[in-house]
């Protein structure tokens, strides 16, 4: 298993410049913007690797734990978000290769591991019935992505769950954008047909990451980062 490289940064657009100057003179307000503005999509990341919600968890604190305190090595890439995925990519692949020592990303491809159903809380509504269609749909959703082979189901978590375009995917997971493609349609492929029919809808509160769960990890980062007494 190889691990993703952090980029060097040339230049950065300015709401990043903005936030990134505040984050490093300790302003509290921009550091909980970065985060906020980048929990999710972080978390999803961490956890397409590990299918754990604790660990994920634990991968984006330490993320924004290291970003923060090396901050000044930011100089600019395509924008902080792309930074800060591949940071946490990075740790958690490290806990996959301790946790699974002498694996190689390669030989990943070639299985499809069974993962436990991880229940995930769903926003309410106002209709019963409703809510326990989505729900029911949505474990279908979970538990077909977490059983892709971990190269495939990385290249459908940033696809289509976060909608991130070839491009920003193929630099995120180090990949050359072709391959990208070619693994998105093999993961579509190994989905059944009767779940890729409901993703649509559904697919995008699959993983959530927000409300007291967000407000928890982001108070967490900053007690670590010395905000906090």
């Amino acid at each position: 298993m190889r691990q993703v490289p952090i980029p060097q940064i040339v230049s950065t657009g300015p709401d990043d410049a903005g936030l990134v100057r505040r984050a490093l003179a300790r302003d509290e307000a921009a550091v909980r913007a970065i985060m906020q503005a980048n929990n999710r999509r972080l978390y999803r990341l961490a956890r397409g690797i590990l299918r754990n919600d604790a660990e994920a968890e634990d991968v984006v604190q330490d993320t924004y734990v290291r970003a923060f305190t090396h901050l000044e090595q930011f100089r600019g890439d395509s924008s902080l978000s792309t930074w800060l995925s591949r940071i946490a990519m990075n740790e958690a692949l490290g806990r996959l290769r301790r946790q699974r020592p002498g694996v190689e990303w390669s030989t990943l491809e070639q299985s499809a591991p069974q993962a436990q159903v991880i229940p995930f809380p769903l926003a309410s509504s106002d209709d019963p019935e409703k809510s326990m269609a989505q729900r029911e749909i949505q474990q279908v959703v979970e538990h077909a992505i977490d059983e892709l082979p971990e190269p495939f189901r990385l290249v459908f978590i940033t696809r289509v769950i976060e909608g991130m375009n070839v491009e920003e995917t193929a630099e995120i997971l180090g990949l050359r954008p072709e391959t990208v493609k070619t693994r998105l349609h093999r993961a579509r492929n190994l989905l059944r047909d009767n779940v890729e029919r409901k993703i649509g809808p559904v697919v995008m509160e699959a993983f959530p990451f927000a409300g007291k769960r967000c407000e928890r990890l982001t108070e967490a980062v900053l007690t670590r980062l010395g905000y906090r007494a």
